[in-house]
């Protein structure tokens, strides 16, 4: 007995996924794939991400030779609370606001595999939250999610682009689904209101640009002068190419994980006290948290740039 795809489908919206896609590893889409991540690493928009060079992005096969279908998986993580405009608080973005989407993902991947590779024998997977060199955005493109934005994120027509992916790589030979079309259309608001103009050109983001590369994973003790100049009291990340999408304004909605609701002061955290944290505050006040790739010093750095700026 061969399991299908209607079972699959079933077996991830009962373990809490929102949305659930199926691609086919195909070589010339492998090819396709290939030429945009080695034009876009050229340019240099990696900045100093160097994983972003691994050569297993551009072939999932060498993340498991025997892949032939690729589940790609959703979970909705938008809450309603606003940033408050206050100059005396920093800004989070929403992605780190609760529990750490790794382990959320994490947790449900591994049952939504466990049960996969119960079903028969001989079945081979392996799963990734965001945890690999898997390209998550084009895959789930290709698996029908979503479509890939002149922003670069992922927006997908229930849930806008508030969702994190996931996906499980195994040898079965499922039936897929029909790749998203674009739909952005002739905006550009996520362009024109970026203000360090890191989206260089639709779909393609300048990570030596970008806020939330400098705030998440700039090392430096300085942040570059025009970043910090309009660093707009962001301290981790940036949602600003977000917040001004039509699709996310029409169609977030919140979601039903209770472990996405934000940790109590990430939503309007004092400037002036994240200027001076602590590690033991640090650890405190990020448990099982994503900001944690965000070092105490750096907060510091982020925040103190903030306060010289008001």
């Amino acid at each position: 007995m061969s399991i299908t795809r209607s079972e699959i489908e079933e077996k991830a919206l009962s373990l809490g996924f929102h949305k659930i896609g199926i691609a086919l590893v195909k070589a010339q889409e492998q090819d396709n794939l290939v030429d945009h991540l080695k034009t876009w690493l050229a340019s240099g928009y990696h900045a100093d991400m160097t994983w972003m060079a691994n050569p297993k992005k551009a072939d999932i096969r060498q993340c498991m030779p025997e892949v032939k279908s690729i589940i790609c998986l959703a979970l909705n993580y938008y809450t309603p609370h606003q940033h408050d405009r206050d100059r005396k608080y920093g800004k989070i973005s929403r992605y780190g606001w609760g529990r750490d989407y790794h382990k959320v993902m994490g947790k449900k991947l591994k049952s939504l595999n466990n049960w996969l590779v119960s079903q028969q024998e001989g079945i081979l997977t392996r799963y990734y939250a965001d945890t690999g060199p898997v390209q998550d955005k084009v895959w789930a493109q290709r698996a029908g999610i979503g479509w890939i934005a002149k922003n670069s994120n992922l927006i997908t027509r229930e849930f806008g682009s508030w969702v994190f992916l996931g996906e499980i790589l195994t040898n079965l030979d499922l039936t897929p689904d029909k790749p998203h079309t674009q739909h952005c259309g002739t905006c550009t608001r996520c362009i024109d209101a970026c203000p360090t103009q890191a989206i260089t050109k639709p779909f393609v983001v300048d990570a030596n640009r970008c806020i939330a590369y400098h705030t998440i994973e700039n090392r430096a003790e300085q942040l570059p002068e025009e970043i910090g100049a309009n660093l707009n009291n962001w301290v981790a990340g940036c949602d600003i190419c977000q917040d001004v999408c039509p699709w996310n304004q029409r169609f977030a909605r919140e979601t039903d994980v209770q472990e996405f609701q934000p940790y109590s002061g990430n939503v309007k955290p004092l400037l002036k006290d994240l200027a001076e944290i602590s590690r033991a505050e640090w650890d405190r006040r990020f448990p099982a948290s994503a900001l944690r790739r965000i070092k105490p010093e750096m907060l510091r750095r982020n925040a103190l740039i903030n306060l010289d700026r008001d």
